[in-house]
């Protein structure tokens, strides 16, 4: 099963003010139908990345078998962690930097890994607010939910 899933994150007062994440997933059946989900949250006190990662992590969690995905997002922090492969340096240094320091956002990280378990995923990046459709609809719902009044607290 071939999914394409297309993810933005928001916050506002970067860092610790609201933010939001919001995601776009698309899947076209064998007869030519096209599938289409939107998910979306926002969050009291964050920061863009944290939300650029719940993005992702919460667009998998809506998978409900493996998937071959193709994961498009304009954060290059969640891109090029794969793509360059800062994830297995990371966790070989025990969650550390190449310069020592700790790794941000470690928690996420990990649990965007055990999202990512069952699926191939490919990430790719999107230039963000260069009006590609689906990124601009992300920024979208990210955004009102950032500015929505039933904000999460992101622990």
């Amino acid at each position: 099963m071939e999914v394409k899933i297309y993810t933005d994150g928001a916050a506002r007062g970067n860092p610790d003010g609201p933010g939001g994440y919001g995601a776009v997933l698309t899947y076209l059946d064998a007869s030519g139908k096209l599938y289409k989900k939107e998910i979306s949250a926002g969050y009291r006190k964050t920061t863009n990345n944290r939300m650029e990662l719940m993005a992702v992590i919460r667009s998998l969690q809506e998978l409900t078998r493996p998937c071959q995905v193709e994961l498009y997002s304009d954060s290059k922090y969640v891109v090029d962690a794969f793509n360059q492969n800062w994830i297995g340096s990371w966790q070989k240094k025990g969650w550390k930097k190449s310069d020592g320091k700790p790794v941000k956002n470690t928690d996420l990280w990990q649990e965007l890994l055990q999202a990512m378990a069952p699926h191939q995923v490919k990430f790719i990046w999107v230039k963000g607010h260069d009006g590609h459709v689906m990124n601009e609809r992300c920024d979208e719902l990210a955004t009102s939910a950032a500015d929505g009044d039933h904000l999460l607290e992101d622990t």
